[in-house]
């Protein structure tokens, strides 16, 4: 990966990590209280991490995703929901650098972003249809040069703390459920009345509550492309690499500290192989599988860069679902074997072996949009689209 250096000096993964040693300090109690990580988004904030995606050109540093991704992976080593805020910030934010360069009010908006380091949420939720994100109830209102959007959103992650929210909607009142719009809202921009609370097994500091949102802002701020190309060309990619950046890290950490147990038993027992190495030996063949998965995905990803029709393709659709299904699915398992190794002091709270955390963020992984809605529509494009044969395509 090429370094990309801040102006004082510090490489993407110095930044980073210095977050990361902040989370750290705080990941127990923002999973025990499940509130926001304050300390760790400041931290990002100091280090201007939120806008390192942001073309130079418009006051970022032109991060890649697979740059992005391996920073996730540092954070979550730390605090998986800390992690999965700058994730989910940075998919909002891939939106507005692959779709929005073209608009002068979202040039605008990315150079504010960078200036002030805001923070993005997103709403693609909605009562009555769950986390089918391309097809909507609510449709935007247009009035002259103003529009108006209400929207039952079940599912708001830190939407009390962010600066601004990217909201999905039908493009006006007469439109089909899936031909919809992507509009930018401004805190100023919108008010939040809290309908659901957040009170769950893991994930706890992404604080994703439901709100009736209702908002009204200059027409401009609507996305000039619909948001089937938005989903399609960047949110669908960038969200299962950089969730997989994520939960690659979890599994990491988890396998680090399994490591450290083997290694302690190791020592009191010289000559003799530990009861937990076998495991942690199978535990390092999945993590593996993982990492590999994530960064085929993500070289794929960025070769498709180029072409538009590849990343609209079924081909690629397929491959970017396939990831995130092979991740959701295996970190878990990982995470248990890291348990079996561990024992009674993975299993307690307080210990340098504690894995209840990570084994209940991991529990996430194959609800972030379904796995069976997933696989869904990879079987539906499978029927028409051809298997691949090669290694190399």
């Amino acid at each position: 990966m090429d370094a990309i250096l801040n102006p004082h000096g510090a490489t993407l993964q110095e930044r980073a990590s210095r977050v990361a040693a902040i989370a750290a300090k705080h990941a127990d109690d923002v999973d025990r209280q499940a509130r926001f990580p304050r300390e760790a988004v400041d931290a990002m904030i100091s280090e201007r991490l939120l806008s390192i995606q942001i073309p130079a050109s418009l006051g970022g540093e032109g991060a890649t995703t697979t740059q992005l991704a391996d920073l996730c992976t540092i954070i979550a080593q730390a605090c998986a929901a800390s992690a999965m805020v700058f994730a989910m910030h940075h998919i909002k934010l891939s939106s507005l650098v692959m779709h929005g360069t073209e608009s002068p009010w979202h040039q605008g908006f990315m150079r504010a972003i960078a200036a002030d380091q805001l923070l993005i949420a997103s709403a693609t939720t909605e009562g009555g249809i769950g986390g089918n994100l391309r097809n909507s109830i609510c449709a935007i209102e247009l009035d002259g040069e103003t529009c108006r959007l209400q929207k039952d959103a079940t599912v708001i992650s830190y939407g009390r703390y962010a600066d601004a929210i990217l909201i999905t909607s039908r493009a006006h009142a007469d439109a089909a459920s899936t031909d919809q719009v992507m509009t930018v809202f401004l805190k100023d921009q919108y008010t939040l009345e809290l309908t659901q609370g957040w009170d769950t097994l893991g994930m706890r500091g992404t604080c994703s509550e439901g709100y009736i949102f209702k908002g009204e802002a200059p027409a401009e701020q609507i996305f000039p492309k619909p948001f089937a190309e938005i989903a399609a060309q960047s949110m669908l990619a960038s969200s299962h690499l950089l969730w997989g950046g994520v939960w690659y890290g979890i599994a990491v950490d988890a396998v680090v500290r399994a490591q450290a147990f083997v290694r302690a038993a190791a020592r009191k027992t010289p000559g003799q192989t530990p009861p937990g190495a076998l495991h942690l030996a199978e535990a390092s063949n999945l993590l593996q599988l993982v990492r590999s998965a994530v960064t085929a995905g993500l070289s794929r990803y960025e070769a498709a860069l180029a072409n538009p029709d590849q990343l609209s393709s079924m081909g690629f659709a397929a491959a970017m679902n396939n990831v995130k299904i092979a991740v959701s699915q295996t970190v878990p398992k990982i995470i248990d074997h890291a348990m079996q190794i561990t024992g009674i002091l993975g299993y307690k709270n307080g210990t340098p072996f504690s894995l209840g955390r990570h084994l209940r963020d991991a529990q996430s992984a194959q609800l972030m949009i379904s796995n069976d809605r997933i696989l869904a529509n990879t079987s539906n494009m499978l029927l028409i689209h051809k298997i691949e044969t090669g290694l190399l395509g």
